[in-house]
């Protein structure tokens, strides 16, 4: 088995293993059946961000079946740089199941919190405010590495950066939600990178 056959095992592997978290996550928060106005996020990300989302996965579950069909995007990187990309996939699957298991059920996928919303502020999100955005950023940009693939990287770059731009939106709703608690929150975190304290 060549190189490129091993990376696209490791890929797939970690698909297997990613899926199924996000999975139990999402189905575990969604017992409470409780609508969530997805509207709440804007037009613009309404059309932007999960679509971007869509055509990245669909673009690396071809790669899977036929690398072939993914060739005219392909970038030539030195193997330990691809394999380095299967690394950061272990990394990024092992921050999103800290992260959910955090969560619990306060998750969810658009910026509007539940009824029974509580802050959290331990695991994770004791360094980070957004560490699920975190863990994606690192999935997409493993992936991309491991398939050597710039249009990967392109998407999944959008993808991030269409996050970072609904950030703000999110963190007013947890701003009215919960007050001076939050603020006080963001004023000892960063969005995205750990801070040195740690809270």
């Amino acid at each position: 088995m060549n190189a490129d056959d091993s990376l696209r095992w490791w890929l797939i592997a970690g698909i297997c293993v990613w899926f199924p978290i996000v999975a139990y996550y999402r189905i575990l928060a969604h017992r409470t059946r409780e609508p969530l106005d997805r509207r709440q996020e804007g037009l613009f990300m309404l059309a932007t961000l999960r679509p971007a989302g869509l055509v990245f996965f669909v673009s690396l579950f071809v790669y899977l079946v036929n690398p072939a069909r993914m060739a005219w995007s392909a970038i030539v990187l030195p193997v330990s740089v691809r394999w380095s990309g299967v690394v950061l996939i272990a990394l990024a699957i092992a921050l999103l199941f800290w992260t959910l298991r955090t969560l619990g059920g306060n998750l969810t996928d658009t910026v509007v919190t539940r009824r029974a919303h509580t802050l959290v502020v331990k695991g994770p999100y004791r360094w980070v405010r957004h560490p699920f955005y975190d863990a994606v950023a690192l999935l997409l940009l493993a992936f991309s590495l491991a398939a050597a693939n710039w249009f990967m990287l392109l998407v999944g770059g959008l993808v991030f950066t269409l996050l970072a731009v609904r950030a703000p939106r999110e963190e007013a709703r947890l701003v009215a939600r919960f007050g001076e608690d939050y603020r006080a929150y963001m004023a000892r975190t960063n969005r995205f990178l750990p801070t040195r304290s740690g809270g």
